[in-house]
């Protein structure tokens, strides 16, 4: 009696052998740390992450450096610089004496790093755009206002320690702090330099008339006292003639003649003929 065995359909069978059979494992890892990677997000040094959820909105935490994971479709990343960065904003304003003044401040800022979902909801990525051209120009009216064309010059420093005092203030209601804050620019109104110019004008005009005077002056007095010198010496003179005669009148005439003796000793270009004597030889009479 012949033992009888099940028979097996060949397609069968190369179906359950392709169900079973799976992949090499390296690709399985290959696969789950590419699918992995993709949920991943890197933050870089002086940044921070914000997520919003499409579930839950923006989350309240803030996202720090590193890497970190998150769902796709429904979590999404965003990025906020918070490191110092410098910004200018020029303003055009008037003095207390109704003059304009051109200025522009120099701001170092950044954002507070806790506020970064309330600075996102409320004003963006470009909260810098939106806040500080603003403020400043509302701070720098209100600070210029107090203050007179050249008071503005010469308390200078006074005028950028109120702006800043003021600015940091408001500045920081919307979760932005300013490291630094400097005025680095500084004009007025074509009128008003002309008449600074001219001012100044006038101002060396009356120095130098001034110094012409003293000159003057001084130059009286210098006269007054060559003067009364003069006729102190003659003085001295007459009494000194009155009390020696002819005597002193001779002593000076012999020390001049010694004075020029002198000097024309000096000279090459000076002969001396001895007087009493013959000095012309070989003459004919």
């Amino acid at each position: 009696m012949a033992l009888l065995r099940p028979s097996c359909d060949s397609s069968h069978l190369y179906q359950r052998q392709k169900i079973t059979k799976q992949p090499p494992i390296h690709l399985q890892m290959n696969y789950v740390a590419g699918t992995t990677w993709d949920y991943a997000v890197k933050v870089d040094g002086g940044m921070r992450a914000v997520i919003f959820d499409r579930f839950v909105g923006i989350k309240k935490s803030v996202v720090g450096e590193g890497t970190h994971f998150f769902i796709p479709w429904i979590q999404k990343p965003i990025m906020f610089d918070i490191r110092s960065r410098p910004r200018n904003v020029p303003v055009v304003t008037g003095s207390k004496d109704l003059q304009n003044v051109n200025i522009t401040l120099r701001i170092l800022f950044r954002p507070i790093a806790d506020s970064l979902p309330e600075i996102y909801t409320t004003l963006g990525v470009d909260y810098d755009e939106r806040v500080l051209p603003s403020i400043t120009t509302e701070v720098l009216k209100a600070v210029v206002a107090q203050f007179d064309a050249a008071e503005l010059i010469t308390q200078r420093e006074l005028v950028s320690q109120k702006v800043s005092e003021d600015l940091t203030k408001r500045a920081a209601k919307f979760g932005v702090i300013l490291d630094d804050i400097s005025i680095t620019h500084l004009t007025f109104g074509k009128e008003f330099t002309q008449a600074v110019e001219l001012k100044q004008v006038a101002q060396q005009d009356a120095e130098k008339a001034r110094f012409l005077v003293e000159r003057a002056e001084q130059q009286k007095k210098a006269s007054i006292i060559s003067a009364e010198g003069d006729a102190q010496a003659a003085s001295l003179i007459a009494k000194s003639l009155g009390e020696a005669g002819d005597g002193l009148v001779e002593l000076r005439r012999i020390e001049a003649a010694e004075d020029i003796a002198y000097q024309l000793s000096r000279s090459r270009q000076v002969a001396y003929l001895p007087t009493g004597q013959g000095v012309l030889l070989n003459l004919q009479q």
